[in-house]
């Protein structure tokens, strides 16, 4: 069997249609995710699925036994320490090194209602002062730091419905009242009716863009008048020698097809 040479970081949707592409153009690669669930979204590629976390050391062993000669990351925007970890096996191996940027829409969007934040600690401030039942839509990963910041609140956590995050959810002291487990995406109208249904007086999310459904979470706030919080994205740009930025699918499609 041929050992793919490009490897890729991600278990995003972005991180799918990138493969996909690499499966049309009969380009080998292999993709790592950190969990199952990452690589159950990943179900129908062609290339090796490898699932696990690692850190900087581990990464470059890996990358250097396998004999890769270019990574990608298409990793999650907000998986800073994941993104600071392969910029740095890259960089040890010198290992050429795309990062594929997710288009954001953030500058987009203002209004009276939205509130654009750059920490955990300043959207559970925002929102403990608008508001008693408040709905996170961003994710398990830090769903214990928003609701020690949130404690006197009614947390309402919407997550996917794997029983490592509802063990998760459970461990944080939600009852089943609180946790809504359920996979996207959501239309807008669909997220509209479970604001509603919820009952939600604040909503806390993050800039997703496109692939992560923002306009779909943020749009019926407006139409509700629901106030609502954006944990905007960490502001560092990974760059240095070696690292090549694309943003958004196209400009990579462009980039696989030079490959």
């Amino acid at each position: 069997m041929k050992r793919p040479l490009i490897h890729i970081f991600g278990g995003t949707s972005d991180a799918r249609q990138i493969c996909v592409m690499m499966d049309i153009a009969g380009i080998d690669y292999c993709l790592s995710v950190a969990t199952p669930t990452g690589a159950q979204q990943a179900t129908g590629i062609r290339g090796e699925i490898v699932i696990g976390r690692m850190e900087a050391e581990g990464m470059t062993e890996y990358l250097q036994k396998q004999e890769v000669r270019m990574v990608i990351d298409a990793s999650h925007p907000y998986a800073e320490r994941l993104s600071q970890n392969i910029v740095s096996a890259c960089q040890t191996l010198s290992v050429p090194l795309i990062r594929y940027i997710r288009p954001s829409d953030i500058d987009a969007v203002e209004h009276p209602l939205i509130h654009k934040v750059a920490t955990i600690e300043q959207a559970c401030e925002v929102a403990a002062n608008l508001g008693t039942r408040i709905l996170l839509t961003t994710g398990s990963k830090q769903l214990a730091d928003y609701v020690t910041h949130l404690k006197g609140k009614t947390v309402l956590a919407r997550v996917l419905p794997t029983a490592e995050v509802l063990a998760m959810c459970e461990s944080c002291g939600l009852s089943v009242d609180q946790i809504f487990a359920l996979k996207g995406p959501f239309s807008a109208d669909f997220n509209r009716a479970f604001y509603q249904y919820c009952q939600a007086e604040v909503m806390i999310t993050k800039e997703s863009g496109e692939q992560g459904g923002f306009k779909e979470k943020v749009e019926p706030c407006l139409s509700l008048g629901l106030p609502c919080i954006v944990l905007c994205r960490p502001r560092h740009q990974f760059e240095g020698e070696g690292i090549t930025q694309v943003n958004g699918l196209e400009a990579m499609a462009r980039l696989l097809a030079n490959v």
